[in-house]
This record gives structure tokens, C-alpha cells and sequence, in this order.
């Protein structure tokens, strides 16, 4: 399948576009966010694998990054971890108050469905994804990847269980991750279940897996986020997760 890459920069925000082999537009939409310190360029594979099956897949730049990388970043990154945790979750929610404006934009220029829009994030863009769910953006579907809705300081995702009822949401974690340890999104879900059993949510926790996973255990992630998202975005557009 021939599937077209393109770079380019919408409302300010740089990103690169992997555009499905079809005629469809305006395509289901799914953007991506990556994780601390990289760009949307690493994820090219992961893209590609979301545009094979027939969604125009986003790679966002996040805030300090890629095409707009802080000069300091690195030495940022490199801060003690409750440092570096706050200037992640910082630049995470900067980059989530820019979704609602991206899905205008590429709606607007005819490509993106509007009705049809997911989020997937690792690690920081894990993070971002549960901080999104709180934008005023119509979202079907979000998946985190080893990211968590405790955050550090401020107004932290987890504090909003409503907000994670509106749209179908797949959290995926390591079990032996130090770096984002499993509890906050395991929590959550358990919230979910208890106070609200008609969300639409799975939780996942790889048995074993760290932070920076072997490739069996991405396999793992690389089958549920697919098909998590042809679940509830390939759907017709009236319909809800709930339903």
C-alpha cells in the first residue's frame, strides 16, 4: 500500500502526515503525539500503520520540540525527575490546548473528519492524551501508552472522571515501567468501572514490560491500538461510544 508522507505546519503546530492509499477524504483522523526529548519523526512506522488502515494519521511536533525544540530542552530533560516530570507536563498540556484548533484547521481544508477524530500518545504523549480529554474537542476514541492522568501539579486529568466518559479510552501500561509506574492509570480505570459502568474503556497492562519496551511486548501495543481505534472510529459518524 502506498502510503504518502508530508510535513508541513498547520495553525503553528508542525506535523507530519501520513495520508491513506484512498479517496475517501475527508479521512477518520488519528493524531499522535510522542513522547519526552523526540519529535513525530521516530513514529513514522507507527503512522504508516495507522494509515494502512485507512485513517490520515497526525504526528504532532509537541510544544518544545521537533521543528520548535527549546534550545535547553536537553538540559530540561536532564533535571532531577519531579523537575523534569512538571516541565513534561507543562509542555504536555500546552500542546493539548492546541487539538481543538488542529482539528478545525484540517477539517476546514477538507482531509480530516471532524466527527471521526482520536488521539493516541506514548509516554509524554500518553500524559498529553488524558490531559486532551479535558480540551472542548470532539474525541471517539484516546489511547494512552504508558502515560498516566496523575499529574504533578496543577489541574491533574484524574481529577475529572466525567471528562473520561465521553470517549472511548484505551490505556495501555508496563508492568515493571519506573518511569510511569502503572498505578495512576490503573486507578483510573478502576474509578471508571465503579462510578461510571457505562464508559467505554479497556485497560491494559503488559506483564513484565518496562518503560522502553522489547519489540514482543510493542507488538502488544502495535495490535490493541488498531484495532481499539477501527472499533470506535471507523463507525458511522452519529454514533456513540456508549452505544
Amino acid at each position: 500500500m502506498a502510503i504518502r508522507f508530508e510535513s508541513r505546519t498547520v495553525d503553528g503546530v508542525p506535523l507530519l502526515l501520513a495520508f491513506p492509499d484512498s479517496n475517501g477524504a475527508p479521512w477518520p483522523t488519528v493524531f499522535w503525539f510522542h513522547g519526552f526529548g523526540v519529535d513525530s519523526e521516530v513514529h513514522r512506522p507507527e503512522l504508516r500503520r495507522i494509515a494502512e488502515a485507512g485513517f490520515l494519521a497526525v504526528g504532532v511536533d509537541a510544544a518544545g520540540h521537533g521543528r520548535r525544540r527549546l534550545p535547553d530542552l536537553q538540559e530540561r530533560i536532564d533535571q532531577p525527575h519531579e523537575q523534569a516530570l512538571r516541565t513534561m507536563t507543562r509542555l504536555a498540556a500546552q500542546t493539548a490546548a492546541e487539538i481543538p484548533g488542529l482539528v478545525r484547521a484540517l477539517a476546514d481544508e477538507g482531509i480530516a473528519d471532524p466527527d471521526r477524530v482520536a488521539l493516541v500518545g506514548v509516554s509524554m504523549g500518553g500524559y498529553l492524551v488524558y490531559r486532551a480529554l479535558l480540551e472542548p474537542v470532539a474525541l471517539r476514541a484516546a489511547v494512552s501508552i504508558l502515560g498516566s492522568p496523575e499529574w504533578p501539579e496543577g489541574d491533574s486529568p484524574h481529577q475529572h472522571l466525567d471528562a473520561f466518559c465521553r470517549t472511548a479510552l484505551l490505556s495501555i501500561t508496563g508492568e515493571r515501567d519506573e518511569n510511569v509506574p502503572p498505578d495512576g492509570a490503573r486507578a483510573l480505570h478502576r474509578r471508571l468501572d465503579e462510578q461510571n459502568p457505562r464508559s467505554v474503556h479497556r485497560y491494559v497492562e503488559i506483564p513484565g514490560a518496562p518503560h522502553l519496551m522489547d519489540g514482543d511486548q510493542w507488538a502488544v501495543v502495535m495490535d490493541e491500538m488498531p484495532r481499539w481505534l477501527e472499533r470506535y472510529v471507523l463507525r458511522p459518524a452519529h454514533t456513540t461510544p456508549s452505544e
